[in-house]
């Protein structure tokens, strides 16, 4: 049954330096204790000794993994911020809303940000239709904002004020299509796309064009809405046409069910999908259904890499578990902001956005990060395996 919850649910966080131990995280789909504008940890310190950001994010619904985590990495840059000495003089802050994963719900809580809150600038969302319905009001109040991983390439289409941290969908539409003809050497695919997320029909269409392009056919194309609990029509049909493999570029909560319902049909070839997947949840859903089967993401956790390695220590300690590739995003796009409100000539509008234009060879956790000159940053990729509850990475693909 499907839980409702707060029309936004307000939580402010004040990171500063010492700040003591952070309090439980709530389970998916929780909500957080006292109701709606119930403070979650800490309290806002004095205006003139602040500088409030804002973020939106799904904190509870299908993909409340993706909020927490985002919400998270985000946490954790502030705080090494403050602890530095914050910017400007100042310590920094974070007001956070609840979107509950729906569109109209973040395109208000962007709205609330600008013309109650006054934020500086806004971080969010994961989904790129929340992504979407915000730009779309952060844009025309001139008020930067920094997606840390939606990759629909409508969001920063929306305007000069929209940016993001994460590659693209043309992109990792290609590096799946490269991935399935040349490490797995299948010719024929079936998609099995979520027709109400611009997401997975950005990445849906990016896959079929490359993979035809490589010499390769896509048998069918079906498609279901996010919440739907059964597939197996569309599983028979796609099934019929005899398919190497089955890209499916949706979200965890429903690519878990999805796995399932396709071994009990008796289709066996690997599923494919995109970074939507990047959820412990999908182990739980998926089970042993969603072995063997394959994924582009931003990171992998298996990095040497000693920044990487810093930042998952960090995380272990403070949130105690290891961070999806959401919560090196949030984290990257944290600190990018970070750094341009320290590099900014004025902590006005034009003035913020200019300097996160700047953003050049940022050294960030999840790749390192150069915008181009529409606002996307250009960064490699890597393809990993499910494989015993966990991912397991395979490949790096650069632009």
């Amino acid at each position: 049954m499907r839980r409702t919850a707060p029309l936004l649910l307000a939580v402010l966080a004040l990171l500063a330096a010492g700040c003591e131990k952070k309090t439980r995280q709530p389970a998916v789909g929780e909500e957080q204790k006292g109701g709606a504008e119930q403070p979650v940890v800490r309290e806002a310190p004095g205006e003139e000794d602040t500088l409030l950001l804002g973020e939106v994010g799904s904190l509870t619904g299908a993909q409340a993994t993706f909020g927490v985590s985002t919400r998270n990495g985000i946490e954790l840059a502030l705080e090494e911020a403050n602890a530095a000495g914050g910017v400007k003089g100042k310590k920094l802050a974070v007001r956070v809303y609840d979107d509950q994963g729906k569109p109209e719900e973040a395109a208000q809580a962007v709205t609330r940000l600008i013309t109650q809150d006054k934020v500086l600038l806004i971080l969010g969302e994961v989904a790129s239709s929340n992504s979407i319905a915000m730009a779309e009001k952060a844009q025309p109040a001139g008020v930067p904002m920094i997606t840390p991983s939606s990759t629909n390439v409508e969001v920063t289409q929306k305007g000069d004020y929209i940016f993001r941290v994460c590659f693209t969908d043309p992109f990792q539409g290609y590096v799946m299509a490269k991935f399935a003809a040349d490490h797995l050497k299948v010719k024929k695919v079936a998609i099995l796309q979520d027709n109400k997320s611009a997401y997975s029909m950005g990445l849906s269409d990016v896959f079929t064009e490359k993979f035809q392009g490589m010499g390769g056919r896509i048998t069918t194309r079906e498609s279901y809405s996010q919440g739907d609990t059964d597939f197996r029509a569309q599983l028979t049909a796609i099934k019929k046409t005899r398919p190497e493999a089955v890209y499916v570029p949706g979200y965890y909560s429903d690519v878990g069910v999805i796995a399932r319902q396709a071994r009990e049909l008796g289709l066996m070839v690997p599923l494919l999908g995109g970074d939507g997947w990047d959820s412990e949840k999908l182990f739980e859903l998926g089970g042993s259904a969603i072995q063997g089967s394959y994924f582009s993401n931003h990171y992998s956790p298996d990095s040497p890499e000693p920044r990487v390695r810093q930042f998952i220590d960090r995380y272990k300690k403070a949130y105690g578990g290891v961070p999806d590739s959401m919560g090196a995003l949030g984290y990257d796009a944290a600190r990018v902001a970070i750094a341009a409100l320290e590099r900014a000539e004025s902590l006005t509008g034009p003035a913020i956005r200019d300097a996160i234009a700047q953003t050049k060879d940022f050294p960030g956790v999840a790749g390192t990060i150069t915008l181009d000159e529409n606002r996307n940053a250009v960064k490699p990729a890597v393809v990993l395996q499910v494989e015993e509850g966990k991912t397991r990475f395979v490949t790096t693909v650069n632009p």
